[in-house]
């Protein structure tokens, strides 16, 4: 009897304390000619167990609910601790109804130069600056937790933003770039700033209704879901008077772009004449997989 309340025990505890993430690192040293030196596998392995065995919300998540998600480190140069790079983040989540998963944050960050020895302690505390090295991959991490919980319920994912407001405010106490105002539009900074800004209010508006009501229907009633879908687009047009080419619809289309244009290449048809107009003014840089659009 002992045993089995052991047993019970513990397993509660293993479900209770499973972490959100199911996140895959890869650091790439090639351009720094030395791809092969011990540091850098050991860097990745550090920060795999970082990121996947960190608790970072009080949720509990199954395994399976687990956010399948990626950060691949680009080393571009490294002289003893300090290192230069930069870091694409990818995440992704499951379509109701089907085994298809959709790109949810995908964001290439330029400005990721850090201080690393192999082998130190990598230990995120919420409330204070301990690396860039850290900051930068929580900061990451908590935009991953509010873009996924955003597409579930609408503003789902505000707690994880203020939590990666804390992160950027308090590392700009360093030297490194990307937390500050004045390190351009494309910043960590300008991300979480715009994001929890109401004159931006439309982007994760568009998060909830373009996943609940679009892709998620899809298996239900294709074309309901792919008219939500093109409703979801028309709506950023007023953000889009507000704030032309804005960096939030950037790192919008950086994501979506592909998918929108395989949605409405196939499967039952819709007018979206007016939808294709609406996409080349949001996003011009992708036009040419607008024009593959099929009617």
């Amino acid at each position: 009897m002992r045993k089995l309340i052991y047993l019970l025990i513990v397993t509660f505890s293993l479900q209770s304390f499973s972490q959100e993430l199911n996140c895959e690192v890869i650091v790439n040293a090639q351009l720094t000619g030395n791809e092969n030196v011990q540091v850098f596998k050991t860097l990745e392995r550090q920060l795999k167990e970082f990121i996947n065995n960190t608790t970072w919300t009080n949720k509990t998540y199954k395994s399976q609910e687990r956010i399948n998600c990626s950060m691949v480190i680009n080393v571009t140069d490294y002289n003893n601790d300090n290192f230069k790079a930069t870091i694409q983040v990818q995440s992704a989540r499951p379509v109701y109804g089907s085994s298809y998963s959709t790109p949810v944050y995908n964001y290439n960050d330029k400005d990721f130069d850090f201080k690393y020895l192999e082998f130190q302690n990598i230990v995120y505390n919420e409330n204070q600056f301990e690396s860039n090295l850290v900051s930068v991959l929580a900061f990451h991490v908590y935009m991953i937790l509010g873009m996924d919980a955003d597409t579930f319920s609408l503003k789902g994912g505000e707690e994880y933003y203020a939590q990666a407001q804390v992160i950027s405010n308090y590392s700009q106490q360093g030297s490194f770039s990307g937390w500050k105002l004045e390190d351009g539009n494309q910043s960590r900074f300008i991300l979480i700033d715009n994001v929890l800004s109401e004159t931006y209010k439309e982007f994760r508006q568009v998060l909830y209704n373009y996943h609940r009501f679009g892709l998620d229907e899809m298996s239900n009633d294709a074309k309901e879901g792919k008219l939500s879908i093109a409703k979801s687009m028309t709506s950023l047009k007023e953000m889009n008077n507000r704030r032309p080419n804005s960096y939030l619809m950037r790192v919008l289309f950086d994501a979506k772009a592909e998918e929108i244009e395989d949605v409405f290449s196939g499967g039952p048809t819709v007018n979206i004449s007016d939808l294709v107009s609406t996409l080349t003014r949001l996003a011009p840089m992708h036009a040419s997989k607008w024009r593959n659009i099929n009617f």
